[in-house]
């Protein structure tokens, strides 16, 4: 089953995807379900499982382009993201990070935008380094503390696509690098969730982030140094994870530039095949057998005083 986000005018509604352009809203279907995809997996196995048996030989009654994506959990209790998670991105960065613990920091609600929403660019005047990161976002499903490794893919209720954004200038201010990953509008979730039961091992997957149909990341989730089930246990040492929880499982390193290829003006003098976001740009994130996370950039229209 895949399930969206989306709004109508001040309507805020589920959506259960019958194929990749039309969708059954569960506001008209069962008005009595709540109104997002954490309140629905509160509800526990059962809503799901009601939901499957209502949505049967149903053909849809909108479609995407009737509607816009909000984020896939718009009301995250926490939203949890891992650094330097592929030794090809940590090799890149010339940073260095335990290897016995995962590195991990959080993002804001105000962050992060849904499918198709436009991602904002900041003004030049801010920053210029504004980077695309994708990744595989996992949603807890349950409640748990305390979770050992071999149960945790038990917790997850599903997968989704994710655009970690960052502005590289104030990620580096210190050690603390939280702004730089929170800049507003800067990073996207969606298309969908897709349940687990639909989108299997994470690790049989792949991941590739494109900048205009250009691919720049190209990498299999067999990689991540943490796996997913490695940081739930993680997680779950220090707090009880909470249904609709966010987990962006950290970014794979740039793909090379063929050889003799001459850098292009928003190219990383740093990192070979890193490119800059900017205004008119639009970033893909796709997984494998899950979907494609799409987002144009424009640029932040809040006035920067002179």
């Amino acid at each position: 089953m895949r399930l969206i986000s989306y709004r109508t005018g001040h309507l805020h509604g589920v959506g259960v995807m019958v194929d990749d352009s039309r969708f059954i809203s569960l506001h008209r279907l069962l008005p009595e379900l709540p109104a997002t995809i954490k309140g629905v997996l509160e509800q526990g196995s059962l809503g799901l499982k009601r939901i499957a048996e209502a949505i049967k030989g149903n053909d849809g009654d909108l479609r995407l382009e009737q509607v816009q994506l909000d984020p896939v959990i718009t009301d995250p209790h926490a939203t949890w993201a891992l650094a330097l998670n592929f030794e090809a991105h940590i090799n890149e960065t010339g940073l260095t990070t335990s290897p016995d613990y995962p590195q991990i920091f959080q993002r804001m609600p105000i962050s992060i935008v849904g499918h198709r929403e436009a991602l904002w660019c900041p003004n030049p005047k801010v920053a210029k380094t504004f980077d695309y990161e994708g990744e595989l976002a996992v949603i807890i499903g349950k409640k748990g503390r305390h979770i050992p490794v071999a149960r945790a893919l038990e917790f997850v209720a599903g997968y989704a696509c994710y655009n970690e954004g960052s502005v590289r200038e104030f990620q580096g201010h210190n050690r603390q690098f939280g702004l730089g990953k929170n800049f507003e509008r800067s990073g996207s979730f969606g298309p969908w969730l897709m349940t687990a039961d639909e989108f299997g091992d994470p690790k049989k997957h792949r991941l590739v982030t494109r900048l205009n149909g250009v691919e720049k990341q190209n990498d299999t989730l067999d990689k991540m140094l943490f796996s997913v089930e490695q940081v739930i246990h993680y997680l779950s040492t220090g707090y009880t994870l909470q249904v609709g929880d966010v987990i962006a499982m950290g970014t794979p390193g740039a793909l090379k530039p063929a050889p003799g290829t001459a850098p292009g003006a928003y190219d990383s003098p740093r990192i070979p095949g890193r490119t800059r976001m900017k205004p008119g740009d639009r970033c893909d994130v796709e997984i494998s057998g899950l979907g494609t996370l799409s987002n144009p950039i424009i640029a932040d229209p809040t006035e920067v005083p002179a």
